[in-house]
């Protein structure tokens, strides 16, 4: 054998003469990218993402995977100039693609649960592994699949036949499937103890899912809360007719089975230091929520009788309600405001009438459209484009005066402003109010650690969850603001993972963010890719009669049978790409940072459309995905003497397909497959393994 001597980064290396540079780094450990390569085909320089420097005559970037090596060769593979050129080939490829790494439905979900994945699992009765996959991401589905905002199926792309599919519900059921069958979640096995201690404050979803994660990962996990039991806003400030005591026992306290201290009671900054805490431990995470009400701000809001909402579901939490007597007022337009008043009217027996004042429209309402409907329903009344003035005393109740309100024009934004209506005013009489305009972090225990706010919250790095000092980390609503409890147990994941990289001495980057592919927004898509699927109606969750909603706290959905649930998760279209693991465009583009919009749409040529061959018994082939770099016309050619495959137009519409106009049935292809081997964006598949999107 042969050898030749030639350098690579600065590397000498002795290589088979005859060798590619691409085989020569290879050998050293190198990882040249490359999409239009395959060691068995012939080189074909279609994608150049392969190309690296040869120093010597006129030091221009040259394909790798085509040039061979020669005695003294002076080579460099990675440098910013190589990057550069590389993140540019890759960007041309992405803004020709139309395909979704993930479906819109995952992308969408702030916890990022694989949804296909497990409705794929539900449709094949298999509850048990579909509630450990949805743990990967989120610890607590029963809880989350009765109260989550479902931003998922606003995404979900089943409206475009009919009705998005019911994903909340269906994880709601395999929750409770799960607890039927086994009495409680599957909790993993923790990884052997690493002998570190992280204290956590706050037992809501933010710091819970926090020490879920943690304590898996081996380390010893204390949470301090406030309460006497856990789940933080979840526990106090959501109705028990939506999410029952025993769904918060069962996920919540099953920590402790894995080893999670719980520690009730204990107010850290009144009762313990914050500063004790960052002392005796290696981590400290603050999950302390958004508890502080945002005042109304107006006379009178003092008086008794008025009330904040979160105090006020907090109390009924509790089951030590105020009595709020017969005519009760919420002001707010969120889940609070509505959370407040369908809580009063079950108070009152249906003896007590509630009306929400909300000073804009229908349209700008924040609260979920199902509370809204369910609110209505119940028989609470909502005024809208009406807003409090000033509250006094009248008697033994309350009189508000009221103001008309009109919205202005749309300012940069878009945004709609309130402003009275002149000569508007009007009272009105009432026995409570409720005050329901959100919720403010409080800065007392950020100001003992020393920690830097802002106008949300604690500050921290939006990767990593860290704040200005190394150790202490910060999720959930006190680092976001108010926002959702998915968010919520989202951020403590991502926190865990930080804090985990911060114990094992690692660089503390956060969870790994990986390139999204999209085929763009719901109403952009296609009719072409819903033509073969029937409209089926959305399965419905079953809910008590009207008369105990109205007048006890008992749950109102009552869950789905598990007959009618394998039917709903039927309906999916199984978005998303399978081969996302092994994408080389996915992977490439995550590396060297890609852009999908730099150069379109709307760009010269603009982005190719759907387009699909399912024409074949074993090969799928969705030429929207594809980026043009031919092997499998190679494979097909060179290993089966085949010429099923070539490019078909020019310059921007030039497309891989079928020759002529034709299907790949009406072609010589037998379905062995080769062609799939070598595709880097699962632009050709075997059939047994394609998805739909």
């Amino acid at each position: 054998m042969s050898l030749v001597n030639i350098t690579i980064n600065n590397q000498p290396m002795h290589v088979e003469a005859g060798s590619t540079i691409l085989q020569a780094a290879r050998q050293g450990g190198f990882d040249i990218p490359t999409f239009c390569h395959a060691d068995h085909l012939k080189p074909f320089t279609s994608c150049f993402i392969c190309a690296v420097k040869v120093h010597g005559g006129r030091d221009t970037l040259v394909p790798s995977c085509a040039t061979v090596v020669r005695e003294g060769m002076l080579v460099t593979v990675e440098d910013p100039e190589l990057d550069a050129s590389r993140k540019m080939c890759i960007n041309l490829l992405l803004s020709d693609h139309c395909g979704d790494c993930l479906a819109p439905c995952q992308s969408t979900c702030p916890s990022g649960i694989d949804i296909p994945g497990f409705l794929a699992l539900l449709r094949e009765g298999k509850t048990a592994e579909a509630a450990v996959l949805i743990r990967e991401q989120l610890p607590f589905p029963g809880v989350l699949g009765r109260i989550c905002p479902r931003p998922c199926e606003d995404a979900c792309r089943r409206q475009k036949v009919d009705e998005p599919i019911a994903i909340c519900n269906m994880k709601r059921h395999i929750a409770d499937a799960e607890k039927e069958r086994f009495g409680g979640p599957q909790l993993p096995t923790p990884a052997p103890a690493t002998g570190k201690r992280v204290a956590i404050i706050g037992a809501g979803p933010a710091g819970m899912s926090a020490a879920y994660y943690l304590r898996l990962a081996g380390h010893q996990v204390r949470v301090y809360e406030r309460h006497p039991k856990s789940g933080g806003m979840l526990r106090y400030g959501i109705p028990y007719y939506r999410l029952p005591e025993t769904a918060l026992e069962t996920e919540f306290d099953a920590l402790t089975t894995l080893g999670v201290e719980l520690n009730f009671g204990v107010s850290v900054g009144t009762d313990i230091p914050a500063k004790k805490l960052e002392q005796d431990f290696d981590a400290l995470i603050l999950g302390i929520g958004a508890q502080g009400a945002t005042p109304l701000g107006i006379p009178g809001e003092k008086l008794p009788g008025v009330w904040s909402g979160i105090d006020y579901l907090e109390a009924a939490a509790e089951q030590k309600p105020p009595v709020l007597g017969d005519r009760v007022v919420v002001i707010g337009g969120g889940n609070t405001a509505i959370d407040c008043a369908r809580t009063a009217l079950r108070e009152g027996k249906g003896k007590t009438q509630v009306s929400i004042l909300y000073r804009r429209s229908r349209e700008e309402m924040p609260a979920q459209d199902v509370e809204i409907a369910e609110a209505l329903h119940e028989g609470v009344t909502i005024e809208y484009l009406t807003a409090p003035k000033e509250i006094v005393q009248d008697g033994d109740g309350l009189s508000i005066t009221l103001n008309r309100m009109e919205l202005t024009a749309p300012d940069a934004s878009g945004r709609r402003s309130p402003v009275p209506v002149p000569g508007s005013e009007y009272q009105v009489r009432v026995s409570a109010v409720l005050a329901a305009l959100g919720q403010q972090v409080l800065p007392d225990l950020a100001r003992d650690l020393g920690l830097e706010t802002t106008r949300k919250g604690i500050k921290t790095d939006p990767q990593t969850y860290q704040t200005g000092r190394p150790g202490i980390f910060a999720c959930g609503d006190c680092q976001s603001g108010a926002a959702t409890a998915v968010r919520a147990v989202g951020s403590g994941r991502k926190t865990a993972c930080s804090v985990d990289q911060y114990l094992s001495g690692l660089s503390v980057t956060g969870e790994p963010v990986l390139f999204n592919s999209s085929m763009g927004p719901l109403e952009d898509l296609s009719p072409d890719m819903f033509t073969e699927y029937a409209p089926a109606k959305r399965v419905q969750m079953p809910v008590i009669s009207d008369a105990e909603r109205r007048s006890t706290h008992k749950e109102v959905e009552t869950g789905i049978q598990a007959a009618l649930a394998v039917k709903e998760a039927e309906r999916c279209l199984g978005c998303g790409c399978d081969a996302k693991k092994d994408c080389k465009l996915r992977q490439y583009a995550t590396r060297y940072k890609g852009d999908q919009e730099l150069f379109g749409p709307p760009a010269v040529g603009g982005r190719r459309g759907y387009a699909l061959d399912a024409s074949h018994e074993q090969i799928k082939m969705e030429v929207h995905k594809c980026i043009n770099c031919g092997a499998c016309v190679r494979a097909c050619a060179e290993i089966k003497g085949l010429n099923v495959l070539a490019y078909v137009n020019r310059g921007f519409m030039t497309r891989i397909q079928v020759p002529f106009g034709r299907s790949l049935v009406d072609t010589a292809c037998d379905g062995c497959g080769e062609c799939t081997k070598v595709c880097p964006t699962a632009g050709i598949r075997s059939r047994q393994v394609a998805t739909a999107g």
